[in-house]
């Protein structure tokens, strides 16, 4: 079976691992971080722009697959409605002892209320785990592209990538 973006629309897990927009995982460890699972070669550099620390590089030529200095990354969250790929998310592992924070794109209507409980889903939208919406942030400066943060056991926080919109309507 073939996997992987070009064919299923989905990183594989040895593209995000080859992927040098992804932390490590002393670096997730260590608090709040962008996780940028772009894996195309496509002219684009929003992301490069938006970083207000420098975290983040793409270079020439354009077509480059953005880079993560996850040492410059303070985990700010800029980058993630920045992306037009919508391929930008900000892992918390430790926001508490038992959970952790992913922070994501969300572009469909309704958004979910904060404090509500939201069916959290994988890459594919496949159902992971329930977890609890802690903010949802739809400044202008986003240019309509709401960020969501989910609160989930800290042990999905490499799996949760979005919400069932299907159980927001």
């Amino acid at each position: 079976m073939k996997e992987g973006v070009r064919f299923t629309g989905i990183p594989s897990q040895q593209e995000l691992q080859k992927n040098p927009g992804c932390p490590t995982a002393d670096r997730i460890e260590k608090g709040p971080v962008a996780f940028i699972e772009c894996v195309q070669e496509i002219p684009c550099d929003p992301c490069e722009e938006a970083c207000p620390c420098g975290a983040i590089s793409v270079g020439k030529p354009l077509t480059n697959i953005p880079r993560l200095d996850e040492d410059k990354c303070t985990g700010c969250g800029l980058c993630i409605a920045a992306c037009p790929g919508l391929a930008i998310f900000k892992i918390h592992k430790n926001y508490t002892a038992k959970t952790g924070l992913v922070e994501f794109p969300y572009e469909y209507c309704p958004l979910p209320e904060e404090g509500s409980e939201v069916s959290c889903v994988d890459r594919a939208g496949r159902f992971v785990v329930k977890g609890r919406v802690l903010k949802v942030k739809n400044p202008k400066k986003y240019d309509a592209t709401p960020v969501i943060t989910v609160e989930i056991p800290k042990k999905y926080i490499s799996d949760v990538r979005s919400i069932d919109r299907k159980k927001c309507i």
